[in-house]
């Protein structure tokens, strides 16, 4: 696993989400009102659109969510299921903090 830093933690705003780049790949980072982060694909997989990380952040029965402003389907923020639509998902990164930095890992 590589680590690649993206963005001091203030950079990520609490139940909002931001876009990066990583290695070529366009990364939505959010953090959640319970302070933890997660980082998902930007690209909505049903309009192609690189929109997840401006998504409505929120819960559904206890699961952090992310609902795409496209057309609306909403996705797990740990796993990147589509609650909506079982057989899709977003690809999920891992992500952490280290010294205020968060950083995103790719293989």
């Amino acid at each position: 696993m590589r680590w690649h830093a993206v963005c001091r933690e203030p950079d990520v705003p609490t139940d909002f989400g931001v876009a990066a780049l990583v290695r070529g790949h366009t990364v939505a980072l959010f953090r959640t009102g319970d302070d933890e982060l997660f980082a998902l694909g930007n690209v909505d997989p049903f309009s192609g659109a690189g929109v997840i990380s401006r998504g409505i952040v929120g819960d559904r029965h206890g699961e952090p969510t992310v609902s795409s402003p496209m057309h609306k389907q909403v996705f797990s923020l740990r796993s990147g299921k589509c609650l909506d639509d079982p057989e899709t998902r977003l690809p999920i990164y891992p992500v952490r903090c280290r010294a205020g930095v968060v950083e995103v890992g790719t293989s």
